[in-house]
């Protein structure tokens, strides 16, 4: 049972840890090298879809969020996708890498490989965030307390063992080390200064946990729309 306490209710959340998508049979073979070039471009093309929903997600709790420090500071997430007058972004870079990959913007654009399960759990996750409490939509955003130990891995398996793909399309990887982090503290902030019972604080970890089977799910359906014959060779 949840406590509610600051500590405990931390432990519960990082708990969720162990149902991270790191731990998918299809981005366990992606880290090792054991993917050929037509997985990894499936992946990219349909975590594209992710990628560009981000912003989406983000609008719909500023949306629904009273509390004006909070939006003032979580509107950086959108900036940090949707890209500036200064920078380009997230998404931008995310399309740098499908064509470091060998997809084209318009393939990626026009959502052509896109699977229907990998729509089906983005557009719920979108879902999620404008329907329920923002308070739990940015609860569900903490699977970023696991994601630098992710992108680090991700980024040194991409150098190691997917050479075909230019160096410069992995910005996107090396930004998320510095933003994921910057970004976990202020959700944290945010969950647990709103988060005070045991109920408040046991929604928190569940809408996390459904963020959880949002990523889940989505490599699913990307194994099972890009098989390879033995897990050999990477491209």
């Amino acid at each position: 049972m949840l406590v509610s306490n600051t500590e405990g209710f931390v432990a519960a959340l990082r708990a969720q840890s162990d149902r991270y998508h790191s731990r998918h049979p299809f981005h366990t073979a992606m880290n090792e090298g054991l993917l050929d070039r037509r997985q990894i471009q499936g992946w990219v093309a349909n975590r594209f879809y992710y990628q560009e929903n981000i912003p989406r997600k983000d609008a719909a709790i500023l949306a629904n969020c009273p509390d004006r420090e909070v939006r003032r500071r979580w509107i950086r997430r959108i900036h940090d996708h949707d890209g500036t007058a200064e920078e380009e972004g997230g998404i931008e870079a995310w399309l740098r890498l499908g064509e470091a990959a060998g997809l084209t913007r318009e393939e990626m654009w026009d959502e052509r490989h896109v699977v229907p399960g990998v729509r089906f759990a983005v557009d719920a996750y979108v879902n999620f965030a404008r329907t329920r409490p923002w308070v739990e939509a940015v609860a569900s955003s903490l699977t970023e307390l696991f994601a630098p130990d992710l992108m680090a891995e991700r980024l040194k398996a991409f150098e190691r063992f997917y050479t075909w793909i230019d160096p410069a399309g992995l910005a996107y990887f090396r930004a998320r080390l510095t933003q994921a982090p910057r970004d976990v503290e202020h959700a944290l902030e945010v969950v647990t200064e709103h988060c005070r019972t045991q109920d408040e604080q046991a929604r928190a970890v569940a809408a996390l946990s459904f963020k959880g089977d949002v990523l889940w799910s989505m490599l699913d359906a990307i194994d099972r729309a890009y098989p390879g014959s033995d897990r050999q060779g990477n491209g």
